[in-house]
């Protein structure tokens, strides 16, 4: 029955792997897409702040998704999740979702709590850093790499 559950485990790993990547290329066609029709509208070769905060908003997604894929091959891989890497990826989808933010649609207590959702990710991502801390595969907690 373990076996089963491996195997298993191990097929929606792969399945994951490859819909992340079908994912991504799509919101890389995206945009380029995005990108060719904002340089060829008139005037030419001149973008505007609304469509180039859009583009880096595509940009961070193709980058979130990457680190998502890496997270899910080193799952499948060596059966355990760097938890610097769940901070990064949280980190790069704050930082999307600030960069595509519109202030003037937020209270100011809306912004404070995404900065002390900043301070507590950055606070996290030191400890998790400097400790190296590990997921492992079967364990209930998490690890030092050392141990």
């Amino acid at each position: 029955m373990n076996e089963m559950l491996k195997t298993f485990e191990r097929l929606v790993n792969v399945a994951l792997m490859l819909l992340l990547c079908v994912v991504i290329g799509l919101t890389v066609v995206d945009l380029v897409w995005l990108l060719i029709e904002d340089i060829l509208a008139p005037p030419l070769f001149r973008v505007s702040a609304h469509d180039l905060l859009e583009l880096f908003g595509l940009f961070l997604l193709v980058l979130i998704g990457l680190e998502l894929l890496e997270t899910i091959r080193r799952f499948y891989t060596e059966g355990r999740i760097e938890l610097r890497v769940i901070f990064t990826v949280a980190l790069i989808a704050l930082g999307r979702k600030i960069i595509i933010l519109e202030p003037t649609k937020y209270e100011g207590l809306t912004m404070i709590g995404l900065g002390v959702i900043i301070l507590a990710l950055v606070a996290g991502y030191l400890a998790v850093a400097n400790k190296g801390l590990v997921l492992r595969q079967g364990r209930g907690r998490s690890e030092s790499e050392e141990s």
